[in-house]
Formats: C-alpha cells, sequence, structure tokens
C-alpha cells in the first residue's frame, strides 16, 4: 500500500452529526446555492492553521460531540469550536492544539461540554471530491458529501510543503457563562416591522428546531412579540445574506447560518456580525440570547 493510500481516516462512530465541511461555495448565489461551509468559520480557519493548512482545507464539523476515527498512518490533527473531552487511544489529549496521532490511534471526541459544533482538522486536509468548487455538506440542497456515516474512508490530503502565514489570528470559541449576546446591524426591511426595536429588548430562547440552516429564537421574557403591520403588502423573494436575522409572520426571530437559503420572502430587520455569526452557530437549545446594536 502506497504511502498516500495510508492517509485514511477510519470512522467507528459519528455521534448525533459529522459532516465535512470547508468555507463553502462562494460565488453562486445567483444559482440558487447556498453558501454552506463550515457554520463555524472562525474555529474551522484556527483548526486548520493549527495543523499548517490553508485556511480553508477540509475538516469535519462534529455537533455535540461523540465523533470516533482511527488514522492509518501517522497524522497531525487540531480539534477546536465547541468544547468536548478529546482523547488518543483513550489518553486525555490537549484541546486547540495540534497533536499527533499514530497509524492505528483512535481519535475519540466525548460529548460537547461547552458549545454545540467542534472542528477536527487534519495536515492535509480531508480530501473528498468536491462539487462546484467545495467539499462542504449541504443539508439544505443536499450538494456535496453526505453525512459521515461509521464504516466511511475518509481520504487525506498529501501534507502541505509549507505553513500559510495569516495577519489575523482566529480566536478560540469562548465558554459562555450566562447570557449569550449577538451584535447585529440594520437590516434592509426593519420598517417593515411594526417594532423592530423589540429585537434588541429582553432576552430570546434558543429553539431545539435549530440546524445549520438557522437558529429559531422565542421569547423568553414577556416583552410584547415583534409584528408585522397589516396594511403591507407581501415582499416578493429577495437574496438573504449569510446571518440575516428574518421575521416570519409569528414574530420569532430566525438566525439564518452556512446552509441558509440564497432567497426569502419574510423581512431582514437585521443582519449578524462576522464573529457574532460563528457565536450563533455555537448555541445550544435553551441557551438565552441577548441581541444587541453593533
Amino acid at each position: 500500500m502506497s504511502a498516500a493510500a495510508e492517509r485514511v481516516l477510519t470512522v467507528k462512530a459519528t455521534g448525533p452529526l459529522t459532516t465535512v465541511q470547508d468555507l463553502g461555495r462562494s460565488g453562486y448565489a445567483h444559482l440558487g446555492v447556498p453558501l454552506s461551509g463550515a457554520a463555524d468559520r472562525g474555529s474551522l480557519k484556527l483548526a486548520n492553521r493549527l495543523v499548517g493548512n490553508d485556511e480553508s482545507a477540509a475538516g469535519l464539523e462534529v455537533t455535540t460531540g461523540g465523533l470516533r476515527v482511527i488514522a492509518r498512518t501517522t497524522m497531525l490533527v487540531a480539534v477546536t469550536g465547541a468544547t468536548a473531552d478529546l482523547t488518543i487511544d483513550g489518553t486525555p489529549a490537549a484541546f486547540a492544539t495540534a497533536i499527533r496521532v499514530r497509524g492505528g490511534e483512535e481519535l475519540a471526541l466525548g460529548p460537547s461540554t461547552s458549545g454545540l459544533r467542534s472542528y477536527v482538522s487534519v495536515r492535509g486536509g480531508v480530501a473528498v471530491p468536491a462539487v462546484l468548487g467545495s467539499r462542504s455538506t449541504d443539508l439544505l440542497s443536499g450538494l456535496g458529501p453526505p453525512p459521515v456515516a461509521v464504516g466511511d474512508e475518509l481520504p487525506v490530503g498529501p501534507s502541505p510543503g509549507a505553513w500559510p502565514s495569516a495577519t489575523e489570528a482566529p480566536m478560540p470559541f469562548p465558554s459562555a457563562e450566562g447570557d449569550v449576546t449577538l451584535w447585529a446591524t440594520p437590516g434592509p426591511r426593519r420598517l417593515r416591522v411594526d417594532n423592530p426595536d423589540r429585537l434588541y429588548r429582553g432576552l430570546w430562547r434558543v429553539d431545539a428546531d435549530s440546524n445549520r440552516i438557522g437558529v429559531r429564537l422565542i421569547r423568553a421574557d414577556d416583552t410584547d412579540a415583534l409584528t408585522h403591520p397589516p396594511h403591507l403588502d407581501p415582499l416578493p423573494s429577495e437574496p438573504m445574506p449569510l446571518g440575516a436575522i428574518q421575521i416570519p409572520p409569528g414574530g420569532d426571530p430566525v438566525l439564518f447560518l452556512a446552509d441558509h437559503p440564497t432567497t426569502g420572502g419574510y423581512p431582514v430587520i437585521a443582519v449578524l456580525t462576522a464573529d457574532s455569526i460563528d457565536r450563533a452557530a455555537q448555541l445550544r437549545p435553551g441557551d438565552i440570547v441577548q441581541i444587541s446594536a453593533a
């Protein structure tokens, strides 16, 4: 067996959901193709930099932990994002640090203890076939590889010849204490809601019906609901940016994440900042959120 053929991760367990993600399919929104890519882009970039990959290399996005993979040959890996107990053949290993996994050893992630999504990068990147220039799994459109399954043999690309440099260093995901604050700028349709400032008053709770498409929020206090003026005609469908805060007729906000649709017909009254998009991707059902004006 050649050295290249040995660069494989064998999947023994996936947890609730593990997908391959890079930084997504940019440039195809006009064709109705979502961006997709890592929900927490900063954490994937950090994991890639720790092992010497380009920041856009594909890695594994692990939702709530539970991943177990065996390296067929010695590899350099890093795990970032949501914190979880990380072990190599049962021995505790460092989080957000480049670590060596020898051939035949098992990397395992326990349940996540803070945050929702962890990112596993391996030097050389996960080298599944690209679709429209990206290796990302898109749960909305079905593009890209299917979710990772037990028994999969994930190919790993050749080790890069040099360590890339970058002018900005993404920071590790911080453990949240108490309420989470997300920052947002005004959206193009804030006047399509009677009381848009309600978004910034009071508290919101993350609903269990949330996923890579978006985070659904419900009121966590007795502040008035967001309401639509009854006299306005419905909006035509229009482009939706990553991080859009959309208000459906029920009045509870939806925060659009990586697999969000490219168009929508409900008003966007605000848009999350880039850092807050990453933070929103780590929200767990039941978390309490406050939105502030950037």
